[in-house]
């Protein structure tokens, strides 16, 4: 948090922009580096404009450098030989990572310029500005700000909770709050979001891209889940489901495309542009793809699917080829049709990667305009699916929405279900989105260091034929299921190392 509570505080960046209150496009323009607040907010196109910013640039050391070596590599889905990542896989990380520090940066920074649309939007808007209006950005930047929270404690643990950066200016000194407050905190957030976003379906305010009130619900859902109350997990997303706000995309291959960023079945998604301005743009592309097939010198095929999520795949799950590239395959969306390299050998696992790999599409290197999902209404079916039977709800309706996902996936039904198959198709459904380190964790220590111990890292050995598997499983301990926060932070605030305090409520009631 060097950054932000010291001599300079971090200030919102704001886009500057007059266009019509439904364009879809609001987010392709890039943001400028500050605004006068006592001119800015004098029209609701002005105020509408308020959250762009968070929708992308604050994201971006996480999105492109953070989700996947967390969601990825420590969770067996993916192995690297890069020396920079690999410790991830092998639960070696320290404090003193680099890519933990851009996790807490990152996710502060979002958390920075929230608060700064919160605390200051309601104060300086005309009276020519509708209240739906200015509720309205403020339920996005809130509820962009629980997302960023709900990150931080599935990746530290107990971190602090801060609602104005103004306040730690003199003294960087901030208390570390307990996880049970964290989360009050998230629900606190998206309860408002909920009540002031738009309603996708019915608010002709709405704009495509942005999140709406079923997004709040859905998001709301999930944190019930993680925190085991399958009641309103169920409800929740019981009535995300029922809204008709969301829908599957009838082809999964078809949700990765670029002409399909916003498509029915985002919930919440991450929007970038092709201005070709770093940091504007999403970098993931750099990571995942391999060399060439970006018209860029990336491609840097940093990771590759491992061992084990290659053999959790069901024979004929239309997901496989849309997530992993298979030698020969034949990808016709792809930069005008693009024939997978026999050669291909991503890390030692035999295969590519086709997830968010969107060819040369424009933008620059590191930066490509495809969104990154925070949330899909196939995970919404999930959570149904797991609330369910765990009690929350009818099964045979959980049975209902779990089939949903398979049959999209072209798979066959199931005539009942277990937890066991919800935590399988939530592995496969959101592979490489950064997702599944957190689903492992959240069962418990018991399960998460079985689980985690018997994933296959190892590679393929193709001086043989057959390949054989050069085999790595590494156990972690109960320590690394929660990350180290990073030394640099603990340096600057040394507060990180004292117990965990209660938060004083009283500061959120404020903002109500």
């Amino acid at each position: 948090m060097k950054n932000y509570f010291k001599s300079k505080i971090l200030v919102v960046v704001a886009a500057v922009f007059c266009f019509a209150s439904c364009s879809e496009d609001f987010l392709d323009r890039p943001p400028e580096d500050s605004y006068n607040v006592d001119e800015f907010y004098s029209t609701n196109a002005e105020v509408a404009a308020a959250a762009n910013h968070l929708y992308s640039r604050p994201w971006f050391n996480f999105v492109s450098n953070v989700s996947w070596g967390i969601g990825e590599l420590s969770s067996g889905n993916a192995r690297t030989w890069d020396a920079r990542n690999s410790e991830f896989g092998t639960y070696a990380i320290t404090g003193a990572h680099g890519t933990l520090t851009q996790a807490w940066e990152s996710l502060y920074a979002v958390i920075a310029q929230a608060n700064s649309v919160i605390n200051t939007l309601p104060a300086n808007v005309s009276g020519d500005v509708s209240e739906d209006v200015t509720n309205n950005s403020v339920a996005e930047a809130r509820m962009i700000r629980a997302t960023a929270y709900f990150y931080l404690v599935r990746i530290f643990g107990s971190v602090p909770i801060i609602e104005d950066n103004t306040q730690y200016v003199l003294d960087p000194q901030v208390p570390r709050n307990r996880v049970e407050d964290i989360y009050q905190f998230i629900k606190m957030d998206l309860e408002f979001a909920v009540e002031n976003l738009y309603d996708r379906t019915s608010n002709p305010n709405y704009e495509v891209g942005r999140v709406s009130s079923n997004s709040a619900k859905a998001m709301l859902a999930k944190v019930y889940l993680y925190e085991e109350n399958w009641d309103m997990a169920y409800q929740l997303s019981n009535e995300v489901i029922n809204s008709g706000a969301f829908s599957l995309m009838e082809d999964y291959n078809d949700l990765f495309l670029l002409e399909n960023d916003n498509n029915v079945e985002s919930v919440f998604a991450l929007q970038w542009t092709d201005s070709g301005t770093y940091s504007e743009g999403n970098a993931l592309q750099s990571f995942y793809g391999s060399s060439g097939i970006t018209g860029f010198a990336d491609g840097w095929s940093a990771l590759g699917p491992s061992i084990s999520l290659q053999e959790a795949y069901e024979e004929g799950d239309r997901r496989y080829y849309a997530t992993i590239m298979e030698p020969g395959a034949y990808y016709p969306n792809l930069n005008g049709g693009y024939t997978v390299p026999e050669s291909t050998n991503f890390q030692g696992t035999g295969v590519g990667i086709r997830k968010y790999v969107v060819g040369n599409v424009g933008g620059a290197q590191q930066s490509y305009p495809n969104n990154t999902y925070i949330m899909r209404y196939a995970e919404v079916l999930l959570i149904k699916a797991e609330a369910a039977i765990k009690g929350g709800g009818p099964v045979n309706e959980g049975l209902q929405a779990l089939n949903m996902v398979r049959e999209r996936a072209e798979l066959d039904p199931l005539n009942s279900y277990t937890f066991e198959d919800v935590f399988h198709e939530r592995r496969i459904e959101l592979a490489l989105e950064g997702e599944f380190w957190y689903d492992v964790v959240r069962q418990g220590p018991d399960f998460a260091i079985d689980f985690l111990a018997d994933q296959e890292k190892g590679t393929y050995d193709e001086s043989v034929t057959p390949a054989v598997v050069t085999s790595e499983k590494f156990a972690p301990t109960m320590d690394d299921l929660l990350f180290p926060y990073p030394t640099n932070e603990i340096q600057n605030n040394p507060a990180l190392l004292d117990e965990p305090v209660p938060y004083d409520f009283n500061q959120s009631e404020n903002q109500e």
